[in-house]
């Protein structure tokens, strides 16, 4: 199994450092050829205008649209969130919304850089809460029916799933937790998604 990084800008190595530690050789992704050779991909946070510009630059944009209606897993954290969302609702004209989750998002919706913090995550099935970081994240501002809303922080989701796609507006890989990641690689994506527990 090859897990890609989108590796155009952001935070891609941090994601890369959570992957080693989990003992995968993670791949960045530059190129449609470098694309086409991962089974899974983690879209990074970042700016979410220049990886949108960047995919066109790189000749991404199409290859990855099609390797996401494809079903190709992803996890898509912060600015990953913005690009997987089906709409931004401030967001610039021809900004990519690949429509992997169904939901609307405001970039940068919980405030600027100086306005960062730290918060307890309660997500579905765990014992214990994931330590959220938000930098500039976005609002999950509405979801689509066929949405898993996996944690919320105040009422607003801020960890979803539709299919084969997972978003987040937080910051897993600056965590010193793994389980965002560690499921994310080791679900079986062909016996039907299920979210993992930790009582399995």
């Amino acid at each position: 199994m090859k897990v890609g990084v989108l590796a155009l800008q952001g935070a891609f190595g941090l994601h890369e450092r959570v992957l080693n530690r989990l003992g995968v050789a993670a791949v960045q992704v530059r190129t449609p050829d470098d694309l086409a050779e991962v089974d899974r991909l983690v879209v990074p946070g970042g700016e979410s205008t220049a990886i949108s510009k960047l995919l066109d630059a790189n000749g991404l944009a199409d290859p990855l649209a099609d390797r996401l209606a494809g079903g190709l897993p992803v996890l898509g954290t912060c600015a990953g969130l913005i690009l997987l969302a089906a709409e931004v609702v401030d967001g610039y004209p021809g900004q990519h919304c690949f429509g992997a989750v169904d939901v609307a998002v405001r970039r940068n919706g919980y405030g600027r850089q100086s306005e960062s913090f730290s918060a307890p995550i309660e997500v579905e099935g765990w014992e214990s809460a994931f330590p959220g970081v938000f930098i500039r994240a976005p609002v999950i501002e509405s979801a689509g029916l066929e949405v898993e809303v996996l944690a919320e922080l105040d009422g607003v989701p801020v960890l979803c799933r539709q299919g084969s796609a997972v978003v987040s507006s937080f910051h897993p890989e600056l965590a010193e937790d793994d389980r965002v990641h560690r499921w994310f690689v080791e679900q079986d994506w062909s016996t039907g998604h299920r979210w993992f527990t930790e009582q399995e």
